[in-house]
């Protein structure tokens, strides 16, 4: 088979899209037709080297695609030959006491597919059966493959861990970008009032498409001052930051009094200056997310797969181009995702 591979870290000139042993399903795993991929910030990161990331090389990235069944081991129950499946990327022992108690991604030995181990962008994948979610007839491979990472991190971020109200103030940083735009989505269908940054007025009209009820362009204007004038100096309940070290301080000056912040990421730092003052003296919460459960997964896609929410793709490309994607992600371009597709699918 063709694989999108790396033999090492560095810059998307590592990025190589090349023959690779056809792989065999293990007794609980599917082996996949791989119809269509997606990328996120992780696979750049992932090509890039993380500290404490020890990979096996050659590694094929990729934490997002869909595909047909082609094969299941002996020992899967909920899949067969002909099925329409989807990654859901994050691994869980299904042993430890956060895993009993279903919160997955709190799993102690919890990782995720494409970033510590080998992903699916490739012609064939094999998949844990846990790891892979049923996608309806109708549904496009594109909208398969770009909406499972981004939608279910987004959806636990926002309703499990922000427990998000009819009629808060959410503040979506970064809406453009994948997580971005799920959240403009999901904090709209929570009934909050959406306030969004971006970098383009094109980018702030897709955002207003998705639900975002304020659009603020943060190359033009300050967005501090701006959620203060549009609130009349009380500023948001929650915010949505996965940007880091180049916002989180602006992010606590534009929470009201017991406000929120919610992170899953961190594109420009992890480790910003931050105001502790102002963190204990309007009793701020920072809270952490990571990925989903199993059930808070199924919950976010069946609302893509009905339609209520729509994964942007801002463009479609064959994988022999996967460095062209990682650069557009690298630059900022367009909105929402990027869509990889084995070449011999086009």
């Amino acid at each position: 088979m063709k694989a999108v591979q790396f033999e090492g870290h560095g810059g998307t000139e590592v990025i190589d899209y090349a023959a690779f042993p056809d792989p065999e399903p293990a007794r609980n795993e599917v082996l996949i037709d791989v119809k269509a991929g997606a990328l996120n910030h992780l696979d750049v990161w992932t090509r890039r080297g993380l500290p404490g990331l020890s990979l096996d090389m050659p590694h094929i990235p990729g934490s997002d695609g869909a595909g047909e069944v082609l094969e299941v081991g002996e020992d899967v129950t909920r899949f067969e030959s002909g099925d329409r499946v989807a990654l859901s990327a994050g691994v869980s022992c299904g042993k430890c006491e956060f895993c009993r108690h279903g919160q997955h991604s709190m799993c102690v030995k919890y990782h995720v597919i494409g970033e510590h181990v080998r992903g699916i962008h490739s012609e064939l994948a094999v998949m844990p059966e846990d790891n892979l979610l049923r996608v309806p007839e109708g549904v496009s491979w594109e909208t398969a493959a770009a909406a499972p990472l981004v939608f279910q991190t987004a959806w636990r971020m926002l309703l499990t861990r922000g427990d998000v109200r009819p009629g808060e103030k959410v503040l979506v940083l970064g809406a453009s970008g994948g997580v971005g735009h799920a959240a403009v989505q999901i904090a709209d269908y929570a009934g909050a009032t959406v306030y969004a940054t971006g970098s383009s007025e094109e980018k702030l009209d897709h955002a207003r498409e998705l639900g975002a009820d304020y659009a603020i362009n943060y190359e033009d204007d300050d967005f501090v001052q701006q959620i203060r004038d549009l609130t009349d100096k009380r500023g948001v309940d929650v915010i949505v930051d996965h940007v880091g070290a180049a916002t989180w301080q602006d992010s606590l000056k534009s929470l009201a009094k017991g406000g929120r912040i919610l992170t899953c990421g961190a594109t420009t730092g992890g480790n910003p200056e931050t105001d502790i003052n102002r963190i204990f003296w309007n009793q701020l919460s920072v809270i952490g997310s990571t990925m989903a459960s199993h059930g808070e997964a199924d919950d976010a896609l069946e609302l893509v797969w009905d339609g209520t929410f729509e994964p942007a793709i801002r463009d479609v490309l064959p994988m022999s181009e996967t460095a062209r994607a990682h650069e557009m992600l690298e630059n900022r371009d367009g909105f929402g995702k990027v869509v990889v597709k084995p070449d011999s699918e086009l």
